[in-house]
């Protein structure tokens, strides 16, 4: 990225938290504002099974300082997103930030998040780039600029596998990519917040924790592929924050309060 490139990204990045933190109180009250140190945040505060907890809405950021690193919190970390130039924004200015956006760019690309997984000692599974031929059965992710690892397909017949790989590649526009399946294998998908779990299946906890030591992604889906009593990494997928359990929210709000950190 040259000087005038990274100038202009910086300026529509603080366009773009300026706009966002001037805004007016939204339905539920919650009010954005400036923490100590000028950043944007976003608290909300909520009462839920008669107790008065942290929790999050739609489309909220949140920056967390602790030891001088900025932690950005985020149910979408997709490129030009206002979390992207938030990240962008912070490198720009020299301040210590996780996730990178080299770290986002790389994770949401099936290929180059296992092979960067791989690098890091992670077990991942092996994968392919298609056009047309897939092996069966078979997990398919679309690599089109449109494509979201959170949406994946499973296929066990051609006649499948034909459907689906027009959809994902816009009638062969576009490449594919595709993880075969072992005899028995079964999906599964785990959130990680800041490398923890809510699960106390080990190898899932010690994935994650990986997973966050590489990538360093606040809020991340870890879609894992089990084949024996081996878990494998097949990507990682947004969270939203809907999506999360009660005991999940729990983990997240107690790192938003700072009850917990790494």
């Amino acid at each position: 990225m040259n000087t005038r490139e990274s100038d202009l990204e910086a300026k529509n990045t603080r366009v773009l938290l300026n706009a966002t933190s001037g805004q007016a109180p939204d339905t539920l009250g919650n009010e954005p504002g400036l923490s100590d140190d000028g950043q944007f945040f976003r608290k909300i505060t909520v009462k839920a099974n008669g107790r008065r907890e942290q929790n999050v809405i739609k489309d909220s950021l949140h920056i967390i300082r602790r030891n001088d690193v900025y932690h950005i919190i985020s149910e979408n970390y997709s490129y030009k997103t206002e979390t992207y130039y938030s990240i962008l924004c912070h490198e720009l200015e020299g301040k210590p930030v996780r996730p990178s956006t080299s770290a986002i760019l790389d994770a949401y690309v099936v290929p180059i998040c296992l092979e960067r997984a791989k690098l890091g000692g992670i077990p991942t599974c092996e994968w392919g780039i298609s056009q047309g031929y897939v092996p069966l059965p078979a997990i398919l992710y679309g690599l089109n600029y449109f494509s979201t690892t959170s949406d994946f397909f499973v296929v066990h017949d051609n006649n499948e596998a034909k459907e689906v790989i027009k959809h994902i590649t816009n009638i062969g526009k576009y490449p594919f990519c595709y993880q075969k399946l072992g005899d028995g294998a079964t999906i599964h998908s785990c959130v990680g917040i800041f490398g923890k779990t809510s699960t106390s299946c080990s190898p899932i906890t010690r994935l994650a924790e990986k997973v966050y030591e590489h990538f360093s992604i606040p809020l991340v889906t870890m879609v894992l592929v089990k084949t024996g009593e081996q878990y494998m990494l097949s990507s990682l997928a947004p969270t939203r924050y809907s999506q999360l359990t009660t005991d999940e929210r729990t983990l997240l709000a107690a790192y938003l309060s700072n009850q917990e950190f790494l």
